[in-house]
């Protein structure tokens, strides 16, 4: 049977046949869960991270160590209860009203939970009332908007408006094609250009 730390390479080769096996397989050893993820999952996933950032590694690869990460997530999670994941933060994150675009949010959603922090992800579409009721009911430290259309992006004001008006005490953090430092700046919401500088200004913002 592999070490922990080894589960870093399946993820990093995106092999979640292989992730499955051994993870079942560490677990039948009682190995234990939070080691799993932090020292096998997610370290391997941090990698994937760092290669993407450096541009050795693409899209299609990410989502595919993502989606092998998960794997084994889906199989330890049930074996830990909530108190007891590490959690740099929770992040409420959509698509806004209108924008039905969401390759790149799923990557940023990717990212963020492999880098540690809880993602509550509201899909495509989402409206100011599902923002605002996510922030209240999951107390959450950053809300996340994409937008993808010129059309679209005026929304995230709405909802920034939204939870100021509820006296929510939230930070911003925004991204999508048509948006810039300058217009985020005057939203009051930090921008970031792709995934990873999505998971270095959260990791920033609640430090």
């Amino acid at each position: 049977m592999l070490n922990i730390a080894d589960l870093g390479q399946f993820v990093i080769d995106g092999n979640e046949p292989g992730i499955i096996e051994n993870v079942n397989l560490l677990v039948e050893a009682k190995a234990d869960p939070i080691a799993i993820i932090n020292e096998g999952l997610l370290s391997g996933m941090n990698v994937v991270g760092e290669k993407f950032k450096a541009g050795d590694m693409f899209v299609p690869e990410v989502l595919m160590a993502a989606r092998a990460m998960n794997a084994g997530m889906d199989i330890v999670k049930p074996l830990i209860a909530d108190k007891d994941m590490p959690s740099l933060g929770t992040i409420v994150i959509g698509t806004v009203k209108g924008d039905l675009h969401d390759i790149g949010k799923n990557l940023v959603v990717m990212m963020l939970e492999s880098a540690g922090f809880k993602v509550i992800d509201l899909g495509i579409d989402a409206k100011v009332e599902q923002f605002v009721a996510a922030v209240k009911e999951h107390n959450a430290d950053i809300v996340g908007m994409s937008a993808m259309l010129t059309t679209t992006m005026t929304y995230m004001q709405e909802v920034i408006k939204a939870c100021q008006d509820e006296g929510l005490t939230v930070q911003y953090l925004v991204g999508g094609a048509p948006l810039s430092p300058a217009y985020s700046e005057k939203l009051g919401a930090i921008y970031a250009a792709d995934a990873s500088g999505a998971v270095d200004t959260a990791k920033a913002l609640t430090a």
